[in-house]
């Protein structure tokens, strides 16, 4: 059907074009193409798979970039996501239309406008030259930042370094076409802040996703997403307390937002809350339009101490997302933890192939690298960490501390001067108490740098396993408040466990176990 009518829409497919009681809809583009997919198959159920492929090939796309386009022709065509009228969610599936599309009324038979033929064919031929000038397109500053538009959005939700950095200058094209455009505001802001988390951007990238966040808030303090844009700029830059902030506001003014709850399930593991985080990753609507949802899930079970089922988890990631930059990190460390360095190290030789640098990474192999007795290793690598992200303290500690020509003791204790000094610019991460615990112990004060891990406990620090298995505090398990350290952190995850045991919620995959923490390697 070349035209029809999905209830109160027209929809002309030879000329792209939807309009409702003759008013035209800004549909146009990937909104259009996707649009146009679903109308081809009716009420059926159409998967991501088949989405991806034929709206944007031959470019290769994830769910995110599907879920995105989708809310945005939503938006064009006045749908609600949560009372949808045209375009409805199938969860775990993907989308479909809500009511069948319609043949649109049939237009008048050949004799019919035969009898009308006569002196009004010249008044139509004029009035038809006429409409035509009138409805020929227009190059407007609307359509312009429109297209814009589109196209950052398309390059933001590939999810790439490269196709980030795309996005980020089409937005600031759309902003000079039109500096108050929110859409373009916003979507600055959000690209912004992911080259900083995700791809080693620049710290006045993530100062300036966040100046354009808080104009967002100041200028909708009602509205869900501006509080969620801020919380995620105040997350890229570290500010764990402000970004709890900020999605926890999101989510009380939008209760479906469950980008936010996904993300502020990850500072709740963060801080040590491990059964609150699984649960809340557990109960999302469509987990599988949160790209790190999976990963966080793996992690969570990890901590708490199932073993097994984390390693499951990890190793499908790992298959499934070779450009997930937390899925490429999580498995070898999983391996590294469960006391398999080599095939840690087969498994991180892979991930640092697959484009996708961060200073996890680089901080892995540096570990391992000491494990194996390769100083210079560990120096290059801890080294190249520092250089990806030079603004983080613990990595610059790792290289000094690790590297070619040792810090002395005066470097140590500025160092450590500096942190005191910043101790009341609390920002909610356990990695400052970890960084003095380092610097502690490299100037020899062992019962010192075991309190400062009681404090990154304190802080929400749970990797106990890490903690056993990490070469970097070998020195300090002969202190006399070793033991206690891990006691203390193996009875809260103990207590957590059993928690996630209990649960009505727990994974299938737990279903045989039991509280008592899993030992032994896989």
């Amino acid at each position: 059907m070349d035209t029809l009518r999905l209830l109160d829409l027209d929809i002309d497919r030879p000329a792209q074009r939807v309009s409702r009681n003759g008013e035209a809809l800004p549909v146009s583009g990937l909104s259009w193409t996707l649009l146009d997919v679903l109308v081809a198959h009716g009420t059926d159920v159409v998967d991501f798979d088949t989405l991806a492929a034929r709206v944007w090939a031959p470019a290769m796309v994830g769910e995110d970039a599907v879920s995105q386009r989708v809310k945005l022709l939503r938006q064009a065509l006045g749908d609600d996501s949560r009372r949808p009228r045209y375009i409805r969610s199938v969860r775990g599936r993907g989308y479909q239309l809500c009511a069948p599309p319609q043949p649109a009324s049939a237009s008048p038979t050949r004799s019919s406008r035969a009898r009308r033929l006569g002196w009004g064919v010249v008044a139509v031929a004029v009035l038809g030259m006429a409409a035509t000038l009138l409805l020929l397109p227009r190059s407007t500053p609307q359509a312009a930042e429109q297209s814009l538009l589109q196209r950052a959005d398309y390059y933001a939700g590939i999810g790439q370094a490269n196709n980030n950095s795309v996005a980020i200058t089409l937005y600031r094209q759309a902003l000079q076409a039109d500096p108050e455009s929110v859409p373009a505001r916003r979507g600055l802001s959000r690209a912004l802040a992911a080259q900083g988390c995700l791809f080693n951007g620049t710290p006045e990238q993530l100062r300036e996703a966040l100046a354009l966040a808080e104009q967002e808030r100041q200028r909708a303090p009602r509205d869900a997403a501006a509080h969620a844009l801020w919380g995620y700029a105040q997350d890229c830059l570290g500010e764990m307390r402000q970004a709890i902030t900020g999605y926890s506001r999101a989510i009380e003014l939008e209760p479906g937002d469950e980008r936010s709850r996904a993300s502020l399930a990850y500072l709740q593991q963060e801080r040590g809350q491990l059964a609150i985080a699984l649960q809340a990753n557990l109960s999302l609507k469509a987990p599988e339009r949160i790209r790190f949802r999976d990963v966080q899930v793996a992690r969570a079970l990890e901590l708490l101490g199932f073993t097994q089922a984390a390693a499951v988890r990890h190793a499908r990631n790992f298959q499934l997302f070779p450009d997930n930059v937390f899925s490429n990190i999580a498995w070898p460390r999983s391996l590294y933890l469960a006391g398999a360095p080599q095939q840690a190290r087969q498994a991180l030789d892979e991930a640092l192939a697959r484009g996708t640098p961060h200073p996890q990474l680089l901080r892995l192999q540096g570990e391992l690298a000491l494990l194996a007795g390769d100083a210079a290793g560990a120096a290059d690598a801890f080294e190249r960490g520092r250089q990806l992200r030079p603004q983080q303290s613990l990595g610059q500690a790792l290289a000094m501390l690790h590297g070619a020509r040792a810090a002395d003791g005066a470097w140590i204790d500025q160092r450590l001067q500096q942190l005191a000094a910043n101790a009341g610019a609390d920002d909610g991460w356990p990695d400052a108490a970890l960084e003095r615990a380092l610097l502690l112990q490299a100037r020899g004060h062992a019962g010192d740098a075991v309190a400062a891990l009681q404090q990154a406990v304190d802080d929400g620090f749970r990797d106990v396993a890490w903690l056993r298995a990490t070469p970097l505090f070998v020195p300090l398990r002969s202190a006399p408040g070793w033991p206690a350290l891990l006691q203390r952190l193996d009875a809260d995850i103990a207590r957590q466990r059993a928690q996630v045991l209990a649960a009505s919620w727990r994974p299938d995959e737990l279903a045989a176990l039991s509280a008592a923490p899993a030992a032994g390697t896989r």
